[in-house]
């Protein structure tokens, strides 16, 4: 079955449950992996969709913040509800394929553009790498979810910002191992973070930035 359709049933069996905002939160996430489900043939469609899915579960009407702290805060509460360990233990299944591909790929790292785009202090880019995976081996062995998903998601984001701001050729050949690796990482970890989320319905999620406003 494809994720949509359970996460749908699901959600249908509980909403009666939930608040209005989380109710809305849950819907349009699930919505979006739907359409990223229907888009499996095209990748840099699919990738974005799942990243859609993504925002609209965890984006709220907060004081402005940089982005990738906003992410660091949703995995931390993610972290503290995850008492059976589903998260690691999605990621542990999948680090022998695409997350483990992922995390070798230089081109989803940002140092390595920083470098490239001539950026004074990234000629190391090359030890932070390095450096960089044996953290998140670090991390695989000590449970450490919040540092897992925040290592992934950097590298995911720059991968976000490459297609979203027009950084890639559509279909292009040169950034297919990425784009796979990265739509297959969000299309495991995504419907796990909405049943998590499902899971936990009274937990302040926040409000959605754009609510439903009517006529």
């Amino acid at each position: 079955m494809p994720h949509h359709d359970r996460l749908k049933a699901r959600q249908r069996a509980l909403r009666e449950g939930f608040s209005s905002d989380f109710g809305l939160r849950i819907h349009r996430a699930i919505s979006w992996i739907g359409r990223a489900e229907q888009a499996s043939g095209d990748l840099d469609a699919a990738f974005v969709f799942y990243w859609i899915a993504f925002n609209a579960a965890y984006a709220q009407d907060r004081d402005p913040v940089a982005e990738r702290d906003a992410f660091r805060g949703f995995f931390s509460q993610l972290s503290r509800l995850d008492k059976e360990h589903r998260i690691h233990s999605e990621v542990w299944t999948a680090f022998s394929g695409p997350i483990r591909l992922f995390l070798e790929n230089r081109y989803v790292f940002a140092p390595f553009w920083q470098h490239q785009n001539g950026v004074d202090g990234y000629a190391d880019w090359e030890a932070r790498f390095t450096a960089a995976k044996s953290r998140f081996h670090a991390a695989l062995g000590q449970r450490d979810a919040v540092l897992i998903l925040s290592m992934l998601f950097d590298r995911l984001y720059v991968l976000r910002n490459q297609v979203v701001h027009g950084g890639a050729t559509w279909n292009s050949s040169a950034n297919r191992d990425q784009l796979r690796d990265g739509t297959r990482i969000l299309g495991t970890l995504l419907p796990t973070i909405v049943d998590l989320m499902m899971d936990h319905p009274a937990e302040d999620w926040g409000r959605p930035w754009y609510p439903v406003v009517a006529d």
